[in-house]
């Protein structure tokens, strides 16, 4: 079944924190400490995501990690592409594997369509989203929202 990294899902609740602290910073102790994640892993995480140029990290004292555009600007998918790659609910869908047979494939346009609403979902959700729907109701009426954008 189709399933989330861990490492996809604590970067995505990392950069939460790093946005919830926008414009200014936050260190990998806070972020670890509030989102329960080691800060060995966290580490890791997050230097792949200053490489994939969305965070900035400084050192010292009054160091840490912020976002290098605001958080309206970025979004689920920019976050999860750079962990998990692209959205692949199959291998045929996947553009380096690809497969001979899609022409004559019977649930090829299933994976197809199921891909994507699941990267139109991720396009549409900003982390300014996520800082901004503080309850579990807004939260649940917001992905309902989104969900409809994609179908």
């Amino acid at each position: 079944m189709f399933k989330l990294s861990t490492k996809g899902r604590y970067a995505i609740r990392a950069m939460y924190e790093i946005a919830k602290a926008y414009p200014e910073g936050v260190t990998l102790d806070e972020i670890s400490e509030r989102q329960k994640i080691s800060k060995v892993y966290l580490a890791q995480i997050l230097n792949r995501l200053r490489q994939a140029r969305l965070i900035r990290s400084s050192r010292g004292p009054g160091g840490g990690y912020v976002l290098r555009k605001p958080p309206e600007e970025i979004t689920l998918y920019d976050i999860l592409e750079v962990l998990e790659g692209p959205v692949c609910v199959a291998s045929c869908i996947d553009p380096a594997e690809g497969c001979d047979e899609v022409e004559e494939c019977v649930a090829y346009p299933i994976w197809r369509k199921l891909a994507d609403i699941i990267e139109c979902m991720l396009k549409n959700v900003k982390l300014s989203d996520l800082i901004k729907k503080t309850d579990k109701e807004e939260r649940e009426k917001f992905a309902e929202s989104v969900t409809l954008k994609c179908f």
